[in-house]
């Protein structure tokens, strides 16, 4: 598995669960946990920016890799 395979697999995978975070903070009527989902959320956001600019980076420097 390559590189660029693997960062987008994590990124996918990443996506998945900021979605289902936010689902269960819709959900939840305690007001410390829906603040503990998020954070979390906020958290995964600046982790999913980051593989992206990283995701940019690599088809950049590495065009075989872009749009795989």
């Amino acid at each position: 598995m390559t590189v660029a395979s693997q960062l987008k697999k994590t990124l996918a995978s990443l996506k998945g669960n900021q979605g289902t975070l936010e689902l269960y903070a819709l959900q939840t009527r305690n007001e410390e946990t829906k603040a503990v989902y998020t954070e979390t959320i906020k958290d995964l956001g600046i982790i999913i920016n980051d593989l992206e600019r990283r995701e940019q980076i690599l088809e950049f420097e590495e065009p075989q890799y872009k749009g795989n």
